[in-house]
């Protein structure tokens, strides 16, 4: 009787065990590292989960280096990703390998983005790790085109629409979102201050409305 009881017992024990929340870990260059500020898209979703109950049901953390292109992304991913135990993992990576091809002259050619991301995204499905890509949202806000790096944006946003498509990844389009919000709240065709401080990094109207999009599309 003893023995049954205490078999008992552990059956209900192990049947009232809380479930282990869903880990989102968001893996990026400067945009992603500056998400953990108090204002940053992460924070913010953070701060979201806990008020409306459901941070015991997700956990969210940052993986961003300021300066990564593609190829530091999967020469880290086993450090920085792995080691965190994630469920999902958000990429948001490309500005850096178009815009260093103009500061600095060196970047990533579009062929080898292509490479290392599929070989990343592979990498990391193969964990059953559920992906999420991203395209990079802007190096400048104008909206005719006439920012100076709209043309290789455009063609790298691509390239990673058709790898979530091959690679059934989830995709947000940053790139079409930021331009779409630009046509309707930059009237006057600033370079930035719209969604960004300086083109490329967020300030806090675009911090919100990149938490506001995550949030709806990872955390219902």
């Amino acid at each position: 009787m003893k023995k049954f009881l205490l078999f008992a017992g552990i059956i209900m024990l192990c049947s009232f065990q809380p479930e282990k929340p869903t880990k989102v870990v968001f893996f990026g260059d400067s945009i992603t590292e500056y998400a953990v500020q108090p204002n940053g898209f992460i924070t913010l979703i953070q701060q979201r989960l806990k008020a409306e109950q459901k941070d015991n049901a997700y956990e969210v953390a940052g993986a961003g280096i300021g300066g990564n292109k593609i190829y530091d992304l999967y020469l880290r991913y086993e450090d920085d990703v792995l080691t965190k135990n994630p469920d999902v993992v958000v990429i948001w990576v490309g500005v850096n390998d178009v815009w260093h091809k103009r500061m600095f002259g060196t970047g990533t050619d579009w062929d080898k983005f292509g490479k290392f991301y599929t070989a990343l995204i592979k990498k990391l499905q193969a964990k059953n790790i559920k992906v999420m890509i991203c395209t990079p949202a802007s190096v400048g806000e104008k909206t005719d085109y006439s920012n100076e790096l709209d043309g290789d944006l455009n063609k790298y946003s691509g390239i990673i629409r058709d790898l979530a498509k091959q690679n059934n990844c989830e995709l947000m389009d940053f790139r079409t979102i930021f331009h779409e919000y630009n046509l309707k709240n930059n009237p006057n065709n600033k370079g930035d201050g719209i969604l960004t401080k300086d083109g490329v990094h967020l300030n806090d109207e675009g911090n919100k409305l990149v938490a506001d999009l995550f949030y709806k599309t990872l955390f219902k």
